[in-house]
């Protein structure tokens, strides 16, 4: 800083956390200028610039090109500064609700990959999963030669209209109720679901006993068979739906063989 109190560029660029470089730039294009320049031809700034430098950053940051901001510099007036400020300002809060959306969904993807590390494949065992949120669609239909596929786009177009705000960028999983896995019938899903941490409903919080398998996506009634023949043979009864879904898939894997889906019953010891 000169003993006049004006800001050497290097002070200036210091303290905006900026580049020499940068405000030569912005003096050659004429968006910012040196307040005066010594005998010696250097550069001097003043104090009061470096709010400037900080909105002339700040609107860089959201988008804005520098043919903008100097625009709006040249025709500048409260209402106007107001009105950009107020637009801005709508810009960022979108922004991060799409970035919070964002960093949810990853979490969530992250922990379904971490779920399954160092687990034994081929083992079947019964644990207690605590509640998860989740989004639950209604029972689908399969009259008039509907398929799984048809319930699929039914699923994705119901809950967009049901929840318009909602975030539907999560994976599509696959419930059946505990009457058709009883009756060893699960040819097409009751119901579709996805995790998600505003969800509206809860896979309950039970014992389940679960299964892996690995093959893509194939109809699972092998793995099925497996589980219901476990729960039969160990005092166990099943007393809720099932949660088919896919830990391991084409967000993580590249051969479709090596998908890994999980399959959860609920269950519940015999008295």
């Amino acid at each position: 800083m000169s003993g006049s109190g004006l800001l050497s560029i290097s002070d200036f660029a210091e303290f905006t956390r900026t580049t020499r470089d940068t405000l030569l730039h912005y003096d050659r294009i004429g968006l910012l200028s040196p307040i005066m320049r010594g005998d010696n031809g250097y550069r001097y700034y003043s104090s009061s610039q470096l709010a400037i430098v900080n909105v002339i950053r700040t609107f860089q940051q959201l988008g804005m090109s520098l043919d903008d901001i100097r625009s709006l510099r040249d025709r500048r007036t409260p209402e106007l500064a107001n009105m950009v400020f107020e637009r801005q300002i709508d810009e960022i809060d979108t922004k991060i609700k799409e970035w919070v959306n964002a960093r949810k969904l990853l979490l969530t993807l992250k922990k379904s990959i971490n779920s399954v590390a160092n687990i034994d494949e081929k083992a079947i065992s019964v644990k207690f999963l605590p509640a998860e949120a989740i989004i639950l669609g209604d029972i689908n239909d399969y009259s008039r030669n509907r398929t799984d596929y048809d319930a699929l786009l039914s699923f994705y177009h119901d809950m967009a209209n049901k929840y318009p705000d909602l975030d539907m960028n999560y994976p599509v999983w696959a419930t059946y109720s505990q009457n058709r896995i009883k009756a060893r019938d699960w040819n097409n899903p009751d119901r579709y679901y996805f995790y998600n941490p505003e969800g509206y409903d809860r896979r309950p919080a039970a014992l389940y006993a679960i299964g892996y398998k690995r093959d893509g996506y194939k109809p699972n009634s092998l793995l099925y068979e497996r589980l219901v023949d476990f729960i039969e043979k160990n005092n166990y009864e099943i007393c809720g739906d099932s949660y088919e879904e896919y830990p391991l898939n084409e967000i993580s894997t590249i051969d479709d063989k090596n998908y890994l889906v999980r399959l959860m019953i609920m269950v519940r010891e015999k008295i």
